[in-house]
């Protein structure tokens, strides 16, 4: 009987080697001041910045969910990364989080080289996007696990925040005003339902023409990060809220005080044409409670602040905070 290798059991150690030379170049050009030591270590490594009075390390871990099915049938693995990034480290700006580093776990039946560097071409483009540098990661080889042609991505973002902000719920009034956010389409909850609607009840193809271009085009848009926009409004805003799976019927209660109630008028979102369509199909209630509809993160600020707000970003009004039971209005 003659010897058996790893790669005859479907992992190939040379592959793994070609990739992490492949990588080197996109994630040094996340770095900043603040990192130590270069790739390859065992544990990234990254200074703790000063200036803070009482530092507070926070974390947030995320997927991309069955949009990276989409992005394997297609071929166009280049922008799930962005999604990646996005997912965490607009968790992490809703506590007043700082973006400092981030991690990612790539796992796969069969590493592609080729493949692999494009998904993490895309990470380290949402670090740039984000101000945040991407210090290591894992690429697991699981034949048996996974399909030759599948794998699945994790984040895990860290920042840091100044103990006495971290409470954003304190901030929240009686008054304040509610500013959307727009998202970039349907970023990266929903897929599930997204394809079941597509693919399966209307039978339609990642290359039927929808708003005059494919139709995966709009569905691999890839989720927008709000870090720089945070952090150029840090000073006018009282809390945020990031849009994710639940809506915003789910996520923007979880920045309110018992008492307090939002009050959104629907007719001022701005709903997307992808979501406009879908909701010929889905019940209202559904699409509000699966989607951000729209909008990505929802910004609570004083009257007096808006002005400044709105003249900073591409933010709109959609509502305001009253007295009431706990929960969302959509009037």
């Amino acid at each position: 009987m003659s010897n058996i290798s790893y790669k005859d059991a479907g992992v190939d150690i040379d592959a793994g080697n070609e990739f992490v030379e492949a990588i080197k170049a996109d994630v040094k050009s996340t770095f900043d001041k603040n990192v130590i030591g270069g790739i390859g270590s065992f544990a990234g490594a990254y200074a703790l910045p000063t200036g803070y009075k009482e530092p507070v390390i926070l974390s947030a871990t995320d997927g991309v969910g069955t949009k990276l099915r989409l992005a394997i049938e297609s071929g166009r693995l280049n922008t799930v990364g962005i999604d990646l990034v996005a997912m965490c480290v607009n968790d992490l700006i809703c506590n007043n989080g700082t973006p400092m580093f981030f991690l990612d776990y790539y796992a796969t039946g069969k590493l592609l080289p080729e493949n692999a560097k494009d998904v993490v071409a895309g990470i380290a483009e949402g670090c740039r996007r984000s101000e945040c540098a991407l210090v290591g990661g894992e690429t697991a080889e699981m034949p048996g696990m996974y399909s030759d042609d599948d794998f699945d991505l994790a984040g895990f973002a860290v920042g840091i925040a100044e103990r006495s902000e971290m409470d954003t719920v304190a901030n929240v009034k009686e008054g304040q005003v509610l500013i959307a956010m727009p998202s970039s389409g349907v970023h990266s909850n929903g897929y599930s339902l997204v394809r079941k609607l597509f693919f399966d009840k209307l039978g339609m193809s990642l290359e039927t023409e929808f708003e005059g271009k494919p139709l995966i085009d709009t569905l691999l848009e890839p989720t927008r990060i709000y870090v720089k926009e945070y952090k150029a409004n840090k000073q006018y805003v009282k809390a945020l809220a990031h849009i994710t799976g639940g809506g915003i019927v789910e996520n923007l209660p979880r920045v309110l005080p018992e008492g307090m109630r939002a009050v959104v008028s629907k007719d001022a979102i701005r709903v997307l044409p992808i979501f406009e369509f879908m909701g010929q199909y889905v019940d209202e209630e559904e699409m509000y409670r699966a989607f951000n509809m729209g909008v990505g993160m929802v910004w609570v600020v004083e009257p007096e602040d808006v002005d400044a707000v709105l003249e900073n970003t591409d933010g709109y009004v959609i509502g305001a905070l009253a007295k009431g039971e706990k929960g969302v209005d959509l009037v």
